[in-house]
């Protein structure tokens, strides 16, 4: 197993549950993945959203990928930190690929920005039934 195997499964499954950490409290909720290739997994948030404030202050994040399926399906468990994108170009291509993002931007607080980021680096590993109770002995992606 590779890491363009992640990227694939990521790709066809975008939905993700991304944990974060605020304070002492975990937090999780479903983001749509903007892409992943092979320099890691892309997302998008808004400035004054909780979110953005819990990853600026703790980069540490779990990412969660589900194919519903036989069983308990298939999930991919990635484990990173989040890197903040400044880059004009990104936040163009954004904006070609999402233009509903800067409609949500009109209806924002004036100081509302975009922040794009990214999981470049880490660890990922797949989970099905068949893993159950040797979790630990999954293979690991290192990226």
């Amino acid at each position: 197993m590779d890491f363009s195997e992640c990227v694939r499964f990521a790709n066809e499954n975008p939905v993700t549950f991304i944990a974060t950490a605020d304070g002492d409290q975990p937090r999780v909720r479903a983001f749509a993945m903007w892409f992943a290739d092979e320099t890691g997994f892309y997302y998008h948030t808004g400035t004054p959203k909780n979110v953005f404030k819990q990853l600026k202050k703790n980069q540490k994040v779990e990412l969660c990928f589900f194919a519903p399926g036989e069983g308990a399906g298939r999930m991919m468990r990635v484990a990173g930190k989040a890197e903040f994108m400044n880059d004009p170009a990104m936040e163009q291509r954004l904006f070609r690929d999402r233009p509903w993002v800067a409609d949500l931007l009109k209806n924002a607080p004036k100081d509302a920005k975009v922040a794009i980021f990214r999981i470049g680096h880490g660890e990922a590993y797949f989970w099905t039934m068949a893993d159950n109770m040797r979790e630990q002995d999954a293979p690991r992606v290192k990226f």
